[in-house]
Formats: structure tokens, C-alpha cells, sequence
């Protein structure tokens, strides 16, 4: 073999290798991450359970371990880095908005700041931001912000708006996607009347 030939077929080589790296580097940049589909399939779980067929009601004793569990699961996801999308962060969010410890709340807002910077900045999203920061807030003693928790006091009690920061505006509050004051104080005459 002549030092050209040599010389051409290892410039093709090396062009061809420079080829394939860009393009397999291209491809990697241009797929869509997917979503965690049991991310996915434990918010879907946990919002059935909110709803029932037929008009029933809740059934708490049955409800109750169920959402331990996908919190528990939910927990091992994030700390094992699986939550990728701004679908997955805002489900995780989700579920953890339903935990019992302002640690979960307080992690439920931050991941819904994380699905807004990803792109899912929609009114579910920014309203789960605004929630979770009040129930944080309610469950550390401070007053909520946007005026989105209620409490039965006693337990059965009626249900009474916790107490709210009059430093939030209701432009602050329509941005959040959560009702002014005055709706949030409407909402809890009708609780009661139910």
C-alpha cells in the first residue's frame, strides 16, 4: 500500500470518526428527555384517589397508607436523581404535597420552581408553588401567603382560612393562580356549607 493511499484512508477514517461523534453528540442534544413513567403513574394514583367514582366520598383508612407508600417511592425516586423532566418535578410536587411533615411541603415547593424552569410554568404549576409554600408556612406556625390552606378547628369543626400575610397583593395572588383574599374568604363560607 503507497504512503498516500496510507495516508488518505487513515484522513478518511479520521473523518469518519469526527462524523460519527457529531453526530451521535447531535442526536443526544436534540431527544426529548421522557417522562418517569412511575412518576407518572403514582400521580395519576394519587389524583384518583382524590376522586372518586360515583360521588363517593374519600375513604381516608384506605387512602391514607396508599399515599405513604407513593411518598415513600417518590422520595427514593428523587434521591436516586430519576426525576428529569419538568413533568416528573411537577408530580413529585404533587405528591408530596400531600405528606404530613413541613419538610415535604417546603421540598414540594422547590420542585415545583424546578418544573417552572423547565418550561411547565401553567397555572397548576405556579398554583402547587403557591400551595405548598402556605401549607410549609401553616404547618411551622407562620401565616400562609396567598390564602390557599384551610383547618377544621377542632377536627370537625368548621373549616376556618389560616391565618393570612397581609403583604401579599392580590395581583401577587392572580399571578400564582390562586384567588384573591376575598375569594379565598367566600371559599370558606362555602366549606361550611356543606
Amino acid at each position: 500500500m503507497s504512503r498516500s493511499f496510507k495516508t488518505l484512508l487513515t484522513f478518511a477514517t479520521l473523518c469518519s470518526l469526527i462524523i460519527f461523534q457529531y453526530t451521535t453528540a447531535n442526536t443526544a442534544l436534540t431527544q426529548t428527555p421522557q417522562d418517569n413513567a412511575e412518576l407518572t403513574r403514582l400521580h395519576n394514583e394519587d389524583q384518583s384517589d382524590r376522586t372518586p367514582a360515583d360521588g363517593k366520598s374519600i375513604d381516608w383508612s384506605k387512602v391514607g397508607p396508599r399515599d405513604k407508600a407513593r411518598l415513600a417511592r417518590t422520595k427514593e425516586l428523587y434521591n436516586q436523581n430519576q426525576l428529569i423532566t419538568a413533568n416528573d418535578y411537577y408530580h413529585a410536587a404533587l405528591i408530596l404535597q400531600h405528606g404530613n411533615v413541613p419538610e415535604d411541603f417546603l421540598l414540594a415547593h422547590e420542585f415545583c420552581i424546578v418544573a417552572i424552569s423547565k418550561g411547565k410554568n401553567d397555572k397548576h404549576t405556579r398554583w402547587l408553588a403557591a400551595a405548598s409554600e402556605d401549607r410549609f408556612l401553616m404547618n411551622i406556625g407562620r401565616p400562609q401567603r396567598f390564602g390557599t390552606q384551610y383547618q377544621a378547628v377542632p377536627a370537625t369543626g368548621p373549616y376556618k382560612l389560616y391565618e393570612v400575610d397581609k403583604g401579599v397583593t392580590d395581583e401577587l395572588r392572580r399571578q400564582m393562580n390562586t384567588p384573591s383574599l376575598a375569594e379565598a374568604r367566600q371559599r370558606e363560607v362555602e366549606l361550611n356549607k356543606k
